[in-house]
């Protein structure tokens, strides 16, 4: 996974409350256990006309003032289906954080396996977050993974992050890389407990 520390990027608003995985991945796409490929149908279904297949023009990714590393979405995202395919999706189209004021906790678990911070903000924060990056596109928001703040204009917000997760994510560690980075620790552990039992 990549190593995600500093995240400083223009962001796309979706204020959509309860945003199911369904509609960030329908599961007619789920034909793949390789992670590539699944941002070509991200929010397919609102992305693009389901009969004609022609992209429309309202919906927010569709549209070339938006544009950047980072989702504004609204509150509860990623209810639904435990599919890990949404987060593959979100990385896949080049998304690196999605800001929200609930997320949904398998939602939430799948994104941080891999490489996505889900960054969970006060309602009254992303509410301004929202207006302001929806009015002014070109503005950027910060993300600090190491002092887990969210910044934009003069605003900051402090967000909670499990420490295991953190260090994965600084590192761009998942769980065997974790493993293999503690090799040693874990060779001299076992010296010692062979030793105590001679």
């Amino acid at each position: 996974m990549q190593k995600l520390d500093i995240i400083k990027s223009r962001a796309i608003p979706l204020p959509v409350e309860n945003i199911d995985t369904d509609q960030i991945i329908p599961a007619r796409f789920l034909k793949s256990i390789d992670k590539k490929g699944f941002g070509n149908n991200l929010f397919r279904d609102w992305r693009y006309n389901v009969h004609t297949h022609e992209a429309n023009p309202e919906f927010v990714l569709n549209k070339t003032q938006y544009s950047g590393e980072i989702l504004v979405a609204g509150n509860n995202f990623g209810c639904g289906s435990s599919r890990e395919h949404a987060a593959w999706a979100l990385t896949d189209y080049g998304f690196k954080v999605v800001i929200s004021s609930f997320f949904a906790d398998i939602f939430r678990g799948n994104a941080l396996n891999n490489g996505l911070l889900p960054v969970k903000v006060s309602e009254s924060f992303l509410k301004d977050i929202l207006a302001h990056i929806t009015q002014e596109p070109e503005s950027e928001i910060e993300v600090d993974v190491e002092n887990q703040t969210v910044t934009f204009q003069d605003k900051t917000e402090y967000f909670e992050l499990d420490s295991y997760k953190k260090i994965c994510l600084l590192n761009g560690y998942d769980d065997i890389d974790f493993l293999i980075s503690k090799k040693e620790a874990i060779k001299e552990f076992e010296l010692k407990t062979q030793r105590v039992y001679e």
